[in-house]
């Protein structure tokens, strides 16, 4: 049996989507900056697209920028909102220790240009505190950054919250939220974010495609110079079957959110039962709220090293943390900064099950997973 249960890392690009990008690349194919009938058609595809993420999000379509993903968003919006600091006379940054490497290594980028960086501790559970956020802002912070779900653990954050605090004092809020959307209900209308970062590879869209909101009025500094692409705030001819792809693929998340939402957790919550049975298992951000499809758990006296490539041969796709990270021999920094001893940390799988998981897939990957836990533990014992 084969089981996709590595979502968080990517998903397959749904078939209705598929279908929706075709006709773009064959037949409306177009340069959508041309004035005449066939480029004019794929820019009327930009425009429909546009004003479909922004219904999915309740947002002005005038709000969004097309990106070739949560990076490019992530580094855009951190490098906006630290130049708007900078003229403001504000060079504090704020984040959580937990956040997409996107972010950190930008913020660790801008350190070298004279700002300075506060990273928020999370508890165990992997959730930042609004009182240490209320004692970490200060005249002189421009931007606080917390993602709406971690991409490890699928722990949500208190996003309304830390926005109202982070304004209190002055300050820009930006939430990277590639994990949450098309899969937590989002409504950006009269919302305090300022900012919010996606990818459409995250919600069965086409991979190379993103969007940045950013709240009317603010000015984006651009990445990439040239055209007039995109308002002028970044350049390159649009991805046109991509765009319309993302906004085709948002549209069907969020119309299927309800039932997709239910059948993910109880194949979770069905998963998670079976698998702590077997003894020295830890579930990280199990009691709180999290991501409906996202299982992260322990498995004492087992790597993760070990146990993956046995759960590849056996047809099930999992991973040990963010598919950006792999290769390197480092810990989790997600499951480090939540209290997790480096051992514990490497110990650790994350399942992130799709809509399209059946209860067979999840007895099969339970029973599996715990025969070859309990395999390389009588190993390790012989040893």
């Amino acid at each position: 049996m084969f089981v996709y249960a590595d979502n968080a890392a990517t998903t397959r690009v749904s078939d209705a989507v598929v279908a929706a990008m075709l006709p773009y690349f064959t037949e409306h194919y177009g340069n959508p900056s041309s004035t005449y009938p066939l480029g004019q058609e794929a820019s009327a595809a930009l425009i429909r697209a546009r004003e479909a993420i922004a219904a999915c999000l309740g947002c002005l379509p005038s709000e969004l920028t097309f990106t070739s993903g949560g990076s490019e968003a992530d580094n855009q919006i951190l490098r906006s909102a630290a130049a708007w600091g900078k003229a403001h006379g504000r060079t504090h940054l704020i984040a959580s220790a937990i956040e997409h490497h996107a972010v950190l290594n930008t913020l660790e980028d801008l350190k070298a240009e004279g700002f300075s960086v506060t990273l928020l501790s999370v508890g165990p559970e992997g959730v930042v505190s609004p009182a240490d956020l209320k004692a970490a802002l200060t005249p002189q912070t421009a931007l606080v950054s917390v993602m709406l779900a971690n991409n490890e653990t699928g722990a949500l954050q208190p996003i309304q919250q830390l926005a109202e605090l982070a304004h209190g004092a002055g300050a820009l809020f930006h939430t990277d939220a590639v994990q949450a959307v098309g899969h937590v209900p989002i409504s950006l209308k009269n919302s305090p974010v300022d900012f919010l970062s996606a990818s459409a590879h995250k919600f069965h869209g086409p991979k190379g495609n993103g969007f940045l909101f950013a709240k009317r009025g603010f000015e984006l500094q651009s990445l990439i110079f040239g055209g007039a692409q995109e308002r002028g705030k970044r350049a390159g001819t649009e991805n046109v079957p991509g765009i319309v792809g993302m906004a085709a693929a948002l549209q069907e998340a969020c119309d299927h959110m309800t039932e997709n939402t239910k059948r993910m957790e109880e194949a979770r919550d069905a998963l998670q039962e079976k698998l702590g049975v077997l003894p020295g298992t830890r579930v990280h951000a199990g009691t709180l709220l999290r991501l409906p499809g996202h299982l992260n758990m322990a498995f004492e006296g087992v790597s993760a090293e070990a146990l993956l490539p046995v759960l590849g041969m056996a047809g099930i796709c999992v991973s040990s943390g963010s598919a950006c990270a792999s290769g390197s021999p480092d810990p989790s920094h997600v499951l480090l900064a939540m209290g997790c001893s480096p051992d514990e940390a490497k110990s650790s799988l994350r399942f992130s099950l799709g809509d399209d998981i059946t209860p067979e897939q999840v007895e099969y990957v339970a029973e599996t997973v715990k025969r070859e836990v309990e395999r390389l533990r009588n190993l390790h014992q012989r040893r």
